[in-house]
């Protein structure tokens, strides 16, 4: 049977599940398990899935998620989050969309301190959007700059997709992590200039409300203290990393460990909000866990059909240039990336990719920041990206997947520029990565 038709079987159902309203997991699972039983032998195949489905969620990379999370969940209940929030509202000032603005800007420090989009996510969408929306947000405000900035964790060390990518692919992970941080601020930049654009033609999508005047001495010391002091946990968790003192596992065991501490220097430690961290984040870390093994799972089953190969083999079989196979590559993973998860993405593709792009003489670290971009681009587009169902997850009641469709296609478009960018303009990758080891 040809690819494109076992694709085709495969996702039918698939999109029938989600139409009616199954939980993407569940509407995974059950295609899944049907799946194996027809495509892989009946019993068999079932009993395979299930030893997949606990070997995808039993792996060491997959640690920092639950120690990312633990720290996500510590610096919100310990109100270390809302400080910073508050702190940046005040720089803000009136200017209109700031709440949206304060997601990008949130996004990115966020991302120097948990490394995980699903996180992010799961910490701005619980902190933000409700206050968002209570102030007159409508979704595309109160949404999609949460969505869009979740990717930013992806393109600002610590990466932990990146040490995933360097271990794959057997490229230096220090060069990868110095060659994502310009593409990661290009990409909060984008949305920033789209917030602003926007908001300023659709001024109705983020009602302005009036705040008290701050002074300058009142902004500088609230940095001092809300923000300064974080510096301590990016260390633990960038800086350990870059000396070699730990792996990324161990750096988020480090950076939750130093949330940790921060919140009792605070004295906002109590053993209500230990409690309530480790619940919270329990929770939060089952249910993407649940969606990665799902998600790998299902690709399982597409690459022991031999799908995802033909898919692969009918985009390489075309007789264009080389800068266009490499597009064509780029393209490819986002497509992948709306029904995969970023794993089972990088072990079937990478292993085929690099060779490829290193044979044609391009520089690989380059080839590799787009490479996360497009999977982050995967992840929140729009119907399948696992980062809409986890922001559907967090969302205030009444929220409807098509409000966050809605919300996230601005920002996709966003990081194709972004993307495009980086692939027509090497030297935003290269040229920190050469000053720094060259």
């Amino acid at each position: 049977m040809e690819w494109y038709y076992i694709i085709a079987i495969i996702l039918g159902p698939l999109f029938v599940l989600m139409f009616v309203g199954l939980p993407v997991a569940f509407a995974f699972l059950a295609v899944n398990i049907v799946g194996s039983a027809i495509l892989m032998g009946g019993l068999p195949g079932i009993k395979q899935l299930i030893l997949n489905s606990v070997d995808s969620v039993s792996s060491f990379v997959l640690i920092p998620i639950a120690l990312f999370m633990i720290m996500g969940e510590a610096m919100f209940r310990s109100g270390i989050a809302i400080d910073l929030m508050d702190t940046l509202d005040k720089w803000f000032g009136r200017l209109r969309g700031r709440l949206a603005l304060m997601a990008v800007g949130g996004g990115v420090l966020f991302s120097t301190l948990t490394g995980n989009s699903m996180g992010s996510i799961a910490l701005l969408g619980s902190s933000l959007t409700p206050e968002m929306e209570k102030r007159g947000y409508k979704k595309p405000m109160s949404l999609g700059p949460i969505l869009g900035s979740s990717g930013l964790a992806i393109m600002i060390p610590p990466s932990a997709l990146a040490v995933v990518l360097g271990v794959i692919a057997e490229l230096s992970i220090r060069r990868i992590l110095i060659g994502i941080i310009i593409p990661g601020l290009l990409m909060a930049l984008l949305y920033m200039i789209y917030i602003l654009g926007r908001c300023r033609l659709q001024p109705e999508l983020a009602p302005s409300f009036d705040v008290p005047k701050v002074s300058l001495s009142e902004k500088l010391s609230a940095t001092a203290i809300n923000i300064l002091p974080l510096a301590f946990v990016i260390f633990s968790v960038v800086g350990v990393i870059f000396l070699g003192i730990a792996t990324p596992s161990e750096a988020a065991a480090t950076g939750a460990f130093s949330v940790l501490i921060l919140a009792a220097l605070k004295r906002r430690l109590t053993f209500k909000v230990f409690g309530v961290t480790m619940f919270s984040s329990a929770n939060i870390s089952v249910m993407v866990l649940l969606i990665i093994s799902a998600a790998i799972t299902f690709s399982q089953l597409l690459a022991f059909t031999g799908a995802t190969y033909g898919m692969i083999d009918a985009v390489m079989s075309i007789d264009i240039s080389n800068e266009a196979i490499v597009f064509l590559m780029i393209l490819l993973v986002i497509l992948m990336g709306m029904v995969m998860g970023p794993l089972p993405i990088m072990l079937i593709t990478l292993p085929i990719f690099i060779p490829i792009v290193i044979q044609f003489g391009f520089d690989p670290i380059w080839f590799a920041a787009m490479y996360l971009v497009a999977i982050e681009t995967g992840a929140t587009s729009p119907p399948f990206g696992a980062a809409l169902f986890v922001m559907k997850g967090v969302a205030p009641k009444g929220t409807t997947m098509g409000d966050i469709y809605g919300a996230a296609i601005p920002f996709v478009i966003c990081d194709f520029i972004a993307i495009l960018l980086i692939f027509f303009i090497p030297e935003i990758v290269t040229y920190p990565v050469k000053l720094m080891f060259e």
